[in-house]
């Protein structure tokens, strides 16, 4: 069986889109092959700068023959009919045969297809593939028609058997398919001839080309990390910056380079976003002082100096670099040792957050009322929380932030300290915007934790006062990575929140603000301005402001039970929880379902559920019908089977460990007493019925089963369960 090699040629590919490119050669080249009849063992793609590579083994030398039966007309059907048929299936009237069937007599037609070579059939899926190749940005070139993410050179396109090698006869836009490719661009330019896979790997990396890019950047790693810890230095790790390091080099090499000593003192965060935005160089810090002390590059290419020149080159550049972010910084520390953070908060009152929400400014003032109100809930000293909140996000008017925006929050920390502000202050300033993601740390200094929750919740507050919420997988202002973050603050710090009251509290500020505006506006155009009350339920507006809480709960809740999925807890396990008391308490509300999951997953809780639906479905046909509720009333003395004595004694037993171990919300007691009930409750059901021919024994084990139903509600409500 043959093996198959494919390189596509061309100017250098953007490495952000090399791994995506080699992935979607494969699975089109390799789904165009099957779809054609052409099934193969293995397929692997690689990607280079310069090139896209796919080697194929085990594929079929020709596509099997095949006989297809294409059912037509009735035989009776008009002529004009029968000769369609024939056109589409493309056979003639002595070709068909006919064949009974339940409405009648049926023409079928049997198109026999033979098998085509592998060759023929590769140059059309290859070409149809090249022809529309998904790149996000392409162009064109010359006089051709053909567009790539970069001018295409040359395609090599190989059969290989034990016979040799054959060339695909392939042309596409005037380029010929071959069984040669090139080295490195400089250090071993000349066209060569291949045979194979192994051939053309063996012999590209004689050519300085390292053809797998996990192979290049595991050589960037390593020779980094020695040349670092032979000066007893250790590179900063960043996994995003070697991939894409390793897609701009097709024979990497690592030279390391000092950084200048009047910039040592930068922080070294501004050091490392320097180098990797505008450089893409590696930092490289001491472990003893955590300052970055020097940089490692990749070259291309291996020069006879050791890279000497190509260093004093970069060194020269990176220079003029950090020269400007020293000059950032130093403006910005004069700002805040002058003025303090005060002056940049008020520069954002220029800065629109939303046309419909105000400025930044706004926004500033509705986080501070909101983190002194959540203060208490989370145990910050409330005026520290509000003084965290006014300052949090000054740094959006620094120099540093608007050069290098991914360092807000960052910045922010160390002009707090610059400004001599409290260290729970200048923390906050850098923590409330975690976390970012479901990996990232979560705050846990008090007034980290408040600020992070006012500015959380007044962004998804605002935006449900709006209706900006996100649709399907629109998302455009990161709500439900706010939900999350609301989330995972309340669950890591065991907080007993109430989010209705937060969400209420938070609107309330939103309104104030969007009344302020809307004020501000009329007075503009000699307009009368209007008071802004608190928001209540009895207010006019008080309906549509629960709705909105409602529908912003929701969004909450199905976040949540996002959330939980990865930690095994199902979604209606969460929607018996959520049928409870209190389910806007997130803490509450997961212990509850923790502790529910928990007792599932054992045999006599999830015979109890079972049990529990049993009486649940006897006991509702029986009201039903009856049209009485059976709600209490079971006396013992009515009880005449030992199994239902001893659920009698059995319940009394639950109940009396249930009721306060809720109280205490101590959920896995309740959940477990509850579960104790199951062999009661499986004796009772094989050993008595329950519609009675007695009237007063039917009463009674109804109000019985009533007494199952109640104590179990009790801990969740488990009519919600699947099953």
């Amino acid at each position: 069986m043959p093996d198959l090699l494919i390189e596509l040629f061309s100017e250098e590919i953007p490495a952000r889109m090399q791994t995506r490119a080699a992935e979607d050669l494969r699975q089109r080249v390799t789904d165009g092959l099957v779809e054609a009849g052409l099934t193969y063992a293995h397929a692997a793609a690689f990607s280079t700068p310069r090139r896209l590579t796919l080697a194929i083994e085990g594929l079929l030398e020709r596509s099997p023959d095949l006989r297809e039966e294409r059912k037509g007309p009735r035989v009776d059907a008009p002529e004009k009919a029968i000769e369609g048929f024939l056109r589409g299936a493309g056979v003639t009237r002595d070709q068909l045969v006919e064949r009974e069937e339940k409405k009648g007599t049926v023409f079928y037609a049997l198109i026999d297809k033979p098998g085509r070579p592998a060759a023929a059939i590769i140059a059309e899926v290859l070409e149809q593939v090249i022809r529309t190749f998904p790149w996000p940005k392409s162009m064109r070139w010359g006089a051709g028609s053909l567009r790539w993410v970069r001018p295409l050179h040359a395609i090599l396109c190989i059969l290989t058997t034990e016979a040799g090698a054959e060339v695909v006869p392939l042309e596409v836009d005037g380029i010929t398919a071959s069984d040669t490719t090139r080295g490195h661009r400089f250090m071993a330019p000349d066209a060569f001839a291949v045979t194979g896979f192994e051939d053309y790997a063996a012999k590209l990396k004689r050519a300085r080309v390292i053809l797998s890019a996990e192979e290049r950047a595991d050589i960037i790693w390593n020779d980094a990390t020695q040349a670092a810890f032979a000066l007893g230095l250790e590179v900063v790790e960043d996994r995003g910056l070697l991939a894409e390091v390793a897609g701009l080099v097709e024979y990497p090499v690592v030279l390391m380079g000092e950084i200048g000593a009047d910039f040592l003192d930068l922080p070294p965060e501004v050091l490392q976003t320097s180098m990797k935005e505008h450089q893409k160089f590696f930092s490289v810090k001491n472990p003893k002082t955590g300052r970055i002390e020097r940089f490692v590059t990749v070259a291309n290419i291996a020069t006879p100096d050791d890279g000497a020149t190509i260093l004093a080159g970069n060194q020269k550049v990176l220079s003029a670099r950090l020269s400007d972010a020293k000059f950032f910084w130093e403006n910005d520390l004069r700002v805040v040792q002058t003025d303090g953070m005060t002056a940049w908060t008020d520069q954002l009152d220029d800065v629109t957050f939303h046309n419909k929400l105000g400025s930044q400014k706004d926004r500033i003032e509705r986080i501070a009322a909101l983190a002194r109100e959540l203060a208490s809930v989370v145990g910050a000293d409330a005026d520290l929380a509000e003084q965290a909140a006014r300052v949090a996000k000054a740094d959006l008017s620094s120099e540093m932030v608007y050069e290098f925006p991914e360092l807000q929050g960052l910045m922010g920390r160390y002009y707090a300290d610059a400004a001599g502000l409290p260290s729970e202050v200048a923390a906050a300033c850098q923590e409330h915007y975690s976390p970012l993601g479901p990996s990232d740390a979560v705050p846990t200094a008090p007034v980290s934790v408040a600020v992070a929750l006012a500015d959380k919740l007044d962004t998804l507050t605002g935006f449900w006062a709006i209706d900006e919420k996100p649709t399907g997988s629109k998302d455009p202002f990161a709500l439900r990575r706010a939900a999350l973050g609301v989330i995972r603050l309340v669950l890591a710090n065991e907080l007993k929140l109430s989010l209705w009251e937060a969400a209420l509290n938070a609107i309330d500020q939103n309104n104030e603000s969007l009344d302020r505006l809307k004020n501000e506006e009329a007075g503009k155009k000699g307009g009368i301005l209007l008071g802004s009350p608190r928001v209540t339920q009895n207010s006019p507006d008080g309906k549509r402001v629960e709705s909105k809480i409602d529908d912003l709960l929701s969004f909450f809740h199905d976040r949540l039970k996002v959330h939980l999925r990865d930690e095994g807890i199902r979604h209606d396990v969460i929607d018996a929880c959520l049928a409870m008391p209190n389910s806007d308490d997130l803490t509450l509300l997961v212990s509850r379902a923790r502790a529910l999951q928990a007792v599932l997953e054992t045999e006599d809780g999830t015979n109890l559920v079972q049990g529990f639906k049993r009486a649940n479905n006897i006991l509702t046909q029986a009201e039903e019908k009856d049209g009485v509720e059976y709600s209490f009333g079971a006396d013992l003395k009515f009880a005449e089977d030992p199994a239902e004595i001893a659920l009698f004694a059995a319940l009394d037993t639950a109940e009396a460990k249930i009721a306060p171990a809720m109280q205490a919300e101590d959920f896995a007691t309740a959940m477990a007493a509850m579960a104790g009930l199951r062999p009661a409750v499986d004796a009772f059901f094989e050993a008595v019925q329950v519609n009675a021919e007695s009237a007063v024994l039917r009463r009674n084990r109804l109000n019985l089963l009533s007494r199952i139903r109640t104590t179990c509600l009790q801990v969740a409500d488990l009519t919600r369960l699947d099953g």
